[in-house]
């Protein structure tokens, strides 16, 4: 008799959570609901899922403006639920007002409202008219007396319980932006919850003919069923061929394209690499993920045939298939990458491939998929932004008209309860009830979804202002459909690659070959660079943590590179297990002696430590005998939404009841299951590892042989880790004569000619974007020859030309700043004029002015790049009004081990941190005169006393430490140093 269930996905109305929709209709013996979501369908295959077969879901839509619902739809049948996706897909496109009245639907029901207001005619054989308890007493009036036998009941569930109401309040209070005590009279009576039968029996005991046309609607309706687990597969040939003679023909595409790519990703095909082709072959085939190798490879074969740079990473790695196909650039021959880890016969949901590009290409690669699959059968990934803790406080602080100080005060005392008054109490209370409550659909990072059938078989779709459809539902949903989901991401990282390459073979006219790896892994000069540090604007490996890892490693290799970047993630970290690593890197034999033979036998190459998600699968399968197809359950159970599912948890229970029959200790099993749990969510896949490593050594690769055009690629990519101004400096302390912006050599990016590096316009601040087009046009024309000259042919206002003025942009002229700020107040100091057009006679403004000499200091430009850039290219150590202070250098540091030391350093970035008692300290990172690092701790105690007080120099005085070869200052004293004043020297004089 439920024709209208909400969940949660009605978002900001509903407050049941599809898991107890389903737990709560069991519980009262129920056969059949319809779970019907206010224009959205995110609960549909979730709570099909739940239900298991036990009870059956048929999908649904409530149809509202806003709040004001206009129909609900009922899916007669699949074709029915196709049908409810493309209506509501069309408003949602059009963003049209939904009518009162339903277009013809051939294969759903339709369920208005009742209201004493309205009468409806000529209602169709699929309508019928919504009876609430509190309607019955209209409906023996005469003039509903003809549409009585198309009346069924309505009675609406989205309420956990009763005192739901109180949640449901707050959540409309949020939607509509408004305070409680303002919130207008609400529809609903707390009342829309699961009620026994017999309550639908009492009271409609007058009207049966109103509860026989609901069972007969209800049961009319054929359940869903998405036959999860099972693919949705796309043929790539002959698609208007029966399916399984297109899969042989698309088979046969892949075997003859994979065997091409081996010819050329190796010299021998020896058996080895035969038999792993062959095996992989068979289990695509077998798994029927042919098209989704073949798809891949058509995304992958246009992004080459447009000279887009890409890589592909995750545990798609692993495949041989993949590497043959360009797909990938890691051989898993090479590093013993299992095909298991990515596909296997136990695996039910889709593997998938992540495959970067740069974020210039990534618009039109995701173009390129929509356009040659169609919009019937693509989409955006979605995911949902939901509610945590403090945000949840925050909202519902102003929700209850609290000032914003007052709520910061509830979230600082939110460790400490009963502190808190019984109004902020409420409030903590509402927020932990919502927290993951979904609040809106959003946009996954990268993933897109094609289907064989139309995607509306599965869902509506939703239409964000990027213009691209998107599902209503997320990853976890699409991958229990089967769905094909391919991440298309994007990275800075490969930003500074490719624009690199280009800016290499414009500079030197010299053509890399960015893929040849083995190459750049055997390249001493990469291998220098490695064992130095000097990674500054590398991938993944230019962070001040990551270069204390490799130094600690002393690594100046590959294999040791793809293990950094596994261990540097923060479950290994926090587990202790990052240390321990490193210390049996440096003393193996120490590590065989501590280590369980088992784990020692499993991982021998990462010293019996788990450090790839593979090594979850290896322990749970070899040390607890766990089945393969429970091992990846539990490697996938360990992060996000899978921990809470069933079949997780019996795994869990298995582990330790294996562990016991196999006679370990129990301390010995909650250990490793300890070491499992505290990094399995966070590790990557040793492909994806690979997958870094590799990108590591091609950036690396450039900056050890081009180092001025690599710096110059990441200035324009928007850095990386760190601020520009530290590439600049990096790209100086290369060898690179770094020009500030000139009007007639600045392009709108940065450039660089020889080794000549021209900042670009786009680092000025307040440079208005209409100014630089006019200048970069009329210069395109002829070079400015004159400040005149440039104000006669630029419409710019005198403030525009002052800021270029003062960052120096037009040095070519040989005159002064202040000479040039005296002529620009000739020149501009009146009503601003429109360009002056070419004309045969142009009339040259008179501007000479015979200025006397005015001193000049350095120091005053340096103080104008620092407002107008941000930053200075020059030495800032310069801009330090204590000349004489004595201080060591960084590259003197490790003379002084164990030593109190002085030493000036420009701050770069520093990490807030808490010990394992929460208490704070910080880690700063520097850089001395020279461009040389140095690295700093802050224990509590120092902490406590000194802080970092933002940009600029600090004297830092401490004790020079080591571990594992790894230098660093354990601070006792820190001061920021000023800066020169000119105002106070009375020196500048504009």
């Amino acid at each position: 008799m439920y024709l209208h269930c909400q969940t949660y996905f009605s978002f900001l109305y509903g407050t049941i959570k599809p898991q107890d929709l389903v737990q709560q209709a069991r519980a009262i013996s129920l056969e059949r609901l319809v779970v019907a979501d206010i224009n959205n369908t995110s609960a549909i295959i979730e709570c099909v899922r739940e239900a298991k077969g036990s009870l059956d879901i048929i999908p649904g839509i409530d149809f509202r403006n806003n709040v004001q619902q206009q129909f609900i739809g009922i899916a007669k049948n699949e074709k029915g639920f196709e049908e409810l996706n493309r209506l509501l897909s069309s408003y949602l496109k059009e963003k049209s007002t939904i009518p009162e009245r339903c277009p013809y639907l051939k294969n759903s029901f339709v369920v208005y409202p009742f209201h004493p207001d309205k009468v409806f005619t000529e209602l169709q054989n699929h309508e019928f008219i919504g009876v609430k308890p509190n309607d019955l007493h209209y409906i023996n009036l005469p003039r509903y007396h003809k549409n009585r036998h198309k009346m069924v009941l309505l009675h609406t569930v989205c309420f956990n319980e009763t005192k739901d109401l109180q949640l449901y309040k707050l959540l409309r209070c949020i939607d509509e932006n408004t305070i409680l005590s303002k919130m207008p009279e609400l529809s609903t009576s707390g009342k829309e919850v699961f009620l026994d039968e017999m309550a639908f029996a009492d009271a409609y005991q007058d009207y049966p003919q109103i509860l026989a046309q609901t069972a007969q609607l209800l049961y009319a309706c054929k359940p869903v069923d998405f036959k999860l687990g099972q693919h949705k597969n796309k043929a790539v040939l002959s698609s208007h061929l029966q399916f399984e003679e297109a899969l042989n023909l698309d088979f046969e595409k892949l075997k003859k394209l994979t065997y091409e790519g081996a010819k050329v990703r190796y010299k021998d095909l020896t058996a080895k690499i035969e038999t792993r082709i062959k095996k992989e072959l068979n289990l695509i085939k077998q798994q029927r993920y042919v098209s989704y190798f073949l798809i891949n490879h058509e995304i992958i074969s246009f992004a080459i045939s447009r000279g887009f740079y890409y890589i592909g990473r995750g545990s798609g790695v692993n495949s041989i298939v993949a590497y043959c196909l360009k797909i990938t650039d890691v051989d898993p021959i090479e590093l013993d990458l299992y095909f298991e880890r990515f596909m296997n016969v136990y695996r039910k949901n889709p593997p998938d491939f992540d495959i970067d590009f740069s974020w210039q290409d990534r618009d039109e690669i995701i173009q390129f998929i929509f356009d040659q699959y169609g919009t019937e059968h693509t989409c955006l990934q979605a995911t949902y932004t939901t509610f945590q803790v403090k945000s949840a406080i925050r909202e519902l602080g102003k929700v209850y008209g609290l000032p914003l100080a007052e709520i910061e005060e509830i979230l600082t005392r939110l460790e400490q309860p009963n502190t808190l008054e019984p109004l902020h109490k409420e409030i903590v209370h509402f927020a932990k009830a919502l927290h993951e409550f979904p609040r809106n659909l959003s946009i996954h990072a990268g993933g897109i979804l094609i289907s064989e059938k139309p995607i509306y078989c599965y869902t509506a779709t939703s239409h964000p202002p990027k213009g691209f459809p998107i599902s209503q539902f997320d990853m976890y949903n699409a991958e229990d459909l089967g769905l094909y989901k391919f991440d298309i991401l994007s990275q800075r990282g490969l930003g500074h690659i490719k624009d690199t390459i280009s800016i290499v073979q414009e500079n030197r006219g010299v053509v890399i070959d960015i893929h040849d790896v083995p190459r750049f892994m055997k390249d001493k000069k990469i291998i220098e660079h490695l064992e130095r540090g000097n990674l500054m604007g590398c991938f993944y490996v230019e962070s001040p943590a990551m270069r204390m890892l490799l130094a600690k490693l002393a690594c100046n290799d590959y294999l040791t590179l793809v293990a950094a970047s596994s261990i540097i993630r923060p479950g290994v970290a926090q587990s202790g297990m990052m240390r321990e690593y490193v210390l049996r890197h440096q003393m193996p034999d120490k590590g065989e002696s501590i280590a369980h033979p088992t784990m020692w036998d499993l991982m021998k190459e990462t010293y019996g430590i788990m450090v790839y998600q593979e090594d979850v699968i290896k322990v749970a399968h070899e040390f607890a005998q766990l089945d393969l197809a429970e091992a990846d359950v539990l490697r996938r159970g360990m992060s996000g939404k899978y921990r809470s599912r069933n079949e997780f948890l019996m795994v869990r229970d298995k582990y330790f009841k294996n562990c016991q029959q196999l006679g370990y200790e129990p301390a010995l099993a909650a250990e490793i299951w300890r070491q499992i749990e505290s990094f399995a969510g966070y590790s990557f896949a040793k492909g994806h590892s690979a997958s870094f490593a590799v990108e590591s050594y091609q950036s690396m690769f450039l900056k050890a042989h081009f180092p001025l055009e690599f710096m110059v690629g990441v200035i324009n990519n928007a850095g990386g880790f760190y601020q520009t101004e530290f590439y600049v400096h990096e790209a100086r302390k290369a060898g690179a004569k770094v020009e500030l912006p000139c009007v007639n050599q600045s392009h709108y990016l940065t450039h660089i000619s020889n080794t000549t590096i021209y900042l670009g316009f786009r680092h000025i601040a307040n440079l208005e974007d209409r100014v630089i087009e006019n200048i970069l046009y009329q210069r395109q024309q002829e070079p400015y020859i004159s400040l005149a000259n440039f104000v006669e042919r630029t419409a710019i206002s005198l403030e525009q030309t002052i800021i270029l003025i003062r960052i120096g942009a037009f040095r070519f002229t040989q005159k002064s700043k202040q000479a040039l700020l005296w002529e620009v107040h000739f020149l501009l100091n009146k009503p601003l004029q429109a360009p002056i057009q070419d004309t045969l006679f142009k009339q040259p403004i008179n501007s000479d002015f015979n200025m006397p000499p005015l001193h000049y200091d350095e120091r005053n430009d340096m103080l104008d790049e620092l407002e107008i850039l941000g930053f200075t290219i020059h030495p800032p150590f310069k801009l330090i009004d204590e000349p004489d202070i004595k201080s060591i250098k960084a590259k003197d540091i490790p003379e002084y081990l164990n030593q109190e030391v002085q030493i000036i350093g420009h701050l770069v970035t520093t990490k807030y941190a808490r010990t394992k008692h929460g208490v704070v300290m910080y880690f700063g990172t520097f850089l001395d005169e020279d461009g040389n690092w140095i690295d700093t701790v802050l224990f509590p105690d120092v902490a406590a006393k000194y802080t970092f007080k933002g940009k600029g120099c600090y004297l830092l005085k401490g004790k020079v430490t080591a571990e594992f070869n790894f230098y660093t200052l354990e601070v006792s004293y820190m001061r920021k140093l000023h800066w020169w004043n000119a105002n106070e020297s009375n020196k500048k004089l504009y």
